[in-house]
């Protein structure tokens, strides 16, 4: 059975982290199966991206028994785990020129967390928890966490969600700004299908190009970011998207965007 699930359906490329009956742990086979899913998004009849998974939780973080018998050879060394199988991951999610939707459903620990907050949108039932568990195992939060997490939580927050293992609610998570939006839990499939199926039929291209700037800004100053914006938006307006934009809005009708 595939560790990952990945299905096409009106350029919506839905991808589901499937281990259920271990929580959606992960194995070093199934974060390959996810990078080559996230590989295979990179095509262009593909117009946006949901990450999602089955069973009660999201993501259980890193499989434990696995390193702990990896951790038998003397020569393994734990940053190996972190640079072959998640920083691909969040490189991947980052670096896609589409937008990527996450939808939580449950628990989500660990890795699985710091996946998820590196999505462009996050969607979580109210049933959800996000809990960062390194302290807990004398590690640090990987997966970009000790990133996405100070800069739009705040250090304070983030020092409690690591130093005390705090349990992050899902509506508190939006009030932090680290999630879109919370949702009932019998109401998540149709909110993450209508964002979906929204930014499927937006300008694809220049969806991309938001991406490598928003990518950036954290790390450029001010004039830096200013001549990125202008490179952007040249690239931007050689697209046929924009040119489709700007005729129906001339004409006073709905744009029809090709994702081109």
């Amino acid at each position: 059975m595939s560790l990952i699930i990945t299905t096409l359906d009106n350029q919506i490329f839905t991808i589901t982290l499937n281990r259920p009956e271990k929580y959606n742990s992960f194995t070093e086979q199934m974060a390959i199966e996810l990078q080559q899913a996230l590989e295979k998004a990179t095509s262009d009849d593909i117009r946006c991206v949901v990450l999602k998974a089955g069973g009660k939780a999201f993501c259980a973080g890193q499989d434990l028994p696995e390193v702990a018998e990896r951790g038998k050879d003397k020569h393994y060394n734990l940053a190996d785990t972190v640079r072959t199988s998640y920083n691909p991951i969040i490189r991947g999610i980052r670096n896609l020129k589409k937008p990527v939707v996450c939808a939580v459903q449950g628990t989500t620990a660990g890795a699985g967390a710091n996946i998820a907050f590196s999505c462009d949108i996050v969607i979580a039932s109210k049933k959800a928890v996000f809990v960062q568990a390194f302290s807990r195992i004398g590690l640090i939060p990987d997966s970009g966490g000790t990133w996405f997490l100070p800069r739009i939580a705040g250090l304070a927050k983030t020092n409690a969600l690591y130093l005390l293992d705090e349990k992050l609610p899902a509506e508190e998570a939006v009030q932090l700004g680290l999630i879109y939006k919370s949702v009932e839990h019998d109401q998540l499939e149709e909110e993450v299908s209508q964002i979906a199926e929204k930014l499927a039929s937006m300008p694809t291209k220049g969806i991309g190009l938001f991406k490598q700037a928003i990518n950036q800004t954290f790390e450029n100053d001010l004039e830096q970011q200013l001549t990125l914006e202008a490179t952007m938006q040249g690239e931007a307006g050689k697209t046929d998207d924009y040119k489709e934009g700007v005729k129906s809005f001339l004409e006073k009708r709905n744009p029809d965007f090709k994702g081109k």
